[in-house]
């Protein structure tokens, strides 16, 4: 280590004190610092305090911080999703020609990788009984808002209102709203009805003015969706387009939503393929192949090369950096390339069988906890009288603890994390990778309720 605190050598700060002298005598300059120009009153004069450690150091000292966290058992949902995730996903897609620092979002990206996209793509055209599905988007929200603003640019609509239902996970609303923000579009809702759709309401509330309608099973709350044909039939008696949500492994059970009328489906792909601690999502983007040149993102294309050999090539890449603002879908400038391989590796190795086993014992288990939780003096589970997936709201109102919020953090002492949804309601969400954790989560259910 050198005098002034630098290793030399290192990968993130490879030149030695005496090659920096060197370049600054070049340049003929003294100090680094001449080399940039920052205001006076943004630039930090001061030492920053900041010891410098050992990576031993540094490892040890994070895991005593992670060591306070509390250990819980997570029956959380709401649009993460705890799926075990095989494996060879891990060690498929962490190979060097997948992991790379370049991005994987440009046209000279590896025929392996463009490969991998397509067949991510064909899944998801397969689940959804769509046309077109594009290479992946940030994640549901985002994909819900890139809806909207192609149900804008279509000629074959007209409207400004953009409908959804009034029971959507805040942050989906939020994005939505922010990515309609400068357009002439409006976010309004409509009402549900023990739990799902209030078609009669939602019949009412679709006028011509109205540019998307906006559905998704399961729910916020994992509902399953019963009235979806009406919900297209309405969208198209408003010329309206029908925008179905949904997520990678529900799709696996469910009727494809191109045989309900959907014209566009959006959701989370990253369901599969990611635990949800990594924190990322994957938007799943479809939609009828007459819309394919509004399609936003990239879509991935097989060909053939002058060898007659296949071939596969990022194509129809309508965004601002490529053609003319005025006529570019979206201003999307990347996308979950990386993430997308690892659900079509995901969904890959469960096969349609084991996907659609997935899908059916997320009915299953959701259907005997709650059951289980009903038989609690107090405890309604589910709430509404509805087939759910993964989750279901769970009503304290009539059990002795005084609210959700007392009730979740008796849970939450007795090592499990729930959402709360309201003053009386909590959600609970089980997959195969709590179920081990039911007995003892309804153990502690009765202990709070009663």
């Amino acid at each position: 280590m050198s005098s002034d605190g630098r290793r030399d050598g290192t990968p993130f700060a490879p030149h030695t004190p005496a090659e920096t002298r060197a370049m600054l005598e070049e340049l003929g300059v003294e100090t680094e610092a001449e080399l940039f120009d920052i205001p006076d009153d943004v630039a930090f004069e001061g030492e920053l305090g900041i010891e410098q450690r050992s990576e031993r150091e540094v490892v040890t000292e994070l895991g005593e911080t992670f060591a306070d966290n509390d250990d819980l058992v997570e029956f959380l949902g709401r649009g993460h999703y705890d799926h075990y995730v095989p494996s060879l996903v891990d060690n498929l897609s962490l190979r060097s020609e997948f992991l790379t620092s370049y991005t994987q979002y440009q046209p000279e990206i590896t025929q392996g990788f463009l490969q991998a996209l397509f067949e991510y793509q064909s899944m998801l055209v397969e689940l959804t009984g769509l046309g077109v599905a594009n290479a992946s988007m940030y994640d549901g929200a985002t994909a819900l808002g890139e809806a909207a603003l192609l149900a804008e640019r279509l000629r074959s609509v007209s409207g400004t209102e953009v409908l959804v239902p009034e029971q959507l996970r805040d942050g989906k609303r939020a994005v939505l709203e922010n990515y309609v923000d400068g357009s002439d579009l409006t976010v309004e809702t409509y009402p549900y009805a023990d739990g799902t759709v209030d078609t009669d309401a939602l019949a009412r509330a679709a006028t011509e003015d109205t540019v998307l309608v906006y559905a998704e099973t399961p729910t916020a709350t994992g509902a399953i969706e019963p009235a979806l044909e009406t919900v297209g039939e309405v969208a198209d008696d408003a010329d309206a387009l029908f925008t179905y949500g949904s997520d990678v492994v529900a799709l696996g059970l469910l009727e494809e939503p191109a045989a309900v009328g959907a014209d566009v489906v959006v959701g989370e792909a990253a369901s599969l393929g990611l635990p949800t601690a990594d924190g990322m999502g994957t938007g799943l983007f479809a939609c009828k192949e007459e819309f394919l040149r509004q399609v936003p993102g990239r879509l991935v294309g097989a060909s053939t090369d002058e060898s007659d050999r296949r071939a596969f090539t990022l194509t129809l890449q309508t965004r601002e950096q490529h053609i003319r603002k005025e006529r570019a879908t979206s201003n999307i400038c990347t996308n979950q390339a990386w993430v997308a391989l690892r659900t079509a590796m995901h969904v890959a190795s469960l096969g349609a069988d084991g996907l659609a086993e997935l899908a059916e014992s997320s009915v299953r288990r959701a259907s005997d906890l709650a059951a289980r939780l009903d038989e609690i003096d107090g405890v309604t589970a589910p709430v509404h009288d509805r087939h759910h997936f993964r989750e279901f709201p769970v009503s304290v109102g009539e059990a002795a603890v005084a609210d959700a919020e007392t009730a979740a953090a008796a849970l939450r002492d007795r090592g499990f994390a729930v959402h709360t949804l309201d003053d009386t309601r909590l959600q609970v969400c089980v997959t195969e990778t709590n179920e081990h954790a039911v007995d003892d989560f309804v153990a502690a259910v009765r202990e709070v309720a009663t």
